[in-house]
């Protein structure tokens, strides 16, 4: 990341992310891929230039395939090359973060690719979802195998994490990525709308994910981008929402309900330096960290009884 010497201090130049708050064509992958390298030329021409671009979980498909996931899942590489094919000369050194349903030998996955784009760049990290919704109208674990686990890596922007939404219902996320040294975090959601119709107001998930974020953010000192995924499948309707909040866990951004968006946010990184000393939660909880994992039922270690007991 560009950096630059401020009286005396190391300070990092501000961050410019674009959402693409997207609606795929479902099933429809070569439309997608099109659809995708659209925006991305759009974004590479607005002003400022973004550093990063962040597509929602499953962008490339849809969500509710079920039993057409196997037919539409693909490796990750295959995924960077046909966006780099389309996206053009003008996209390079763009990070791209984009949800797929990925597929490799040891299974197919709910996945997140981030990656940084053309001749120089490649795949950095590949998160694949831990958490998979399997209750109401979700079924994933029909489909997709689990992630093994969550982690952060090192990227131009900043050391970033990925989450991909269930993932973010769980607090333990956004704390195994911040240990691991996140200053970012980028949530990728298809979160289907509920408590409210169209044009009745914002639904409940939309209310739900702005309260989850924050605390992601707020707890942990870190930045929080969601991208979520909009438009309607098979009577389902995916309300959109998308939102940025900085370490504070204040809210910088909050994206249309029900239409495709290209949102712009600007963050500056060495703010989740500042939030971490102001509102030092995060360094309570890496001090007990360890502590509170041996301490805890499951770990094999005996805990003396209360007094009485």
């Amino acid at each position: 990341m560009t950096a630059a010497r401020a009286s005396g201090t190391f300070t990092r130049m501000p961050l410019d992310i674009a959402i693409a708050q997207f609606r795929p064509s479902k099933g429809d992958l070569d439309a997608t891929l099109d659809g995708c390298a659209g925006i991305i030329r759009r974004a590479v021409r607005s002003e400022p230039r973004p550093r990063l671009i962040v597509f929602p979980e499953t962008a490339l498909t849809g969500y509710f395939l079920e039993g057409g996931v196997r037919e539409q899942a693909i490796p990750a590489p295959e995924l960077f090359e046909a966006l780099n094919a389309r996206a053009g000369d003008a996209a390079d050194g763009l990070d791209v973060a984009i949800g797929f349903y990925e597929r490799d030998a040891t299974g197919i996955y709910n996945s997140a690719l981030y990656a940084t784009l053309g001749p120089g760049g490649g795949i950095l990290h590949v998160h694949r979802k831990v958490f998979l919704a399997t209750y109401g109208v979700f079924q994933e674990e029909r489909f997709v195998e689990a992630g093994a686990g969550i982690r952060a890596f090192d990227a131009p922007p900043g050391r970033t994490a990925l989450l991909i939404c269930e993932d973010g219902f769980h607090s333990v996320s956004g704390t195994l990525a911040a240990l691991d040294g996140a200053s970012i975090i980028l949530i990728l959601s298809a979160s289907p709308a509920r408590g409210a119709a169209p044009g009745a107001g914002v639904p409940g998930n939309v209310v739900r994910w702005d309260a989850l974020a924050s605390a992601i953010a707020a707890e942990h000192g870190v930045f929080v981008i969601v991208s979520q995924l909009v438009g309607f499948e098979g009577g389902k309707g995916f309300a959109g929402g998308s939102a940025a909040y900085d370490p504070h866990g204040h809210r910088l951004l909050a994206g249309p309900l029900w239409e495709e968006a290209l949102l712009p946010v600007r963050v500056d990184l060495d703010e989740a330096a500042r939030a971490r000393t102001e509102e030092p939660l995060f360094s309570d909880l890496e001090r007990s960290w360890t502590r509170l994992l041996v301490n805890s039922p499951g770990s094999g270690v005996r805990r003396p009884a209360p007094d009485g007991e």
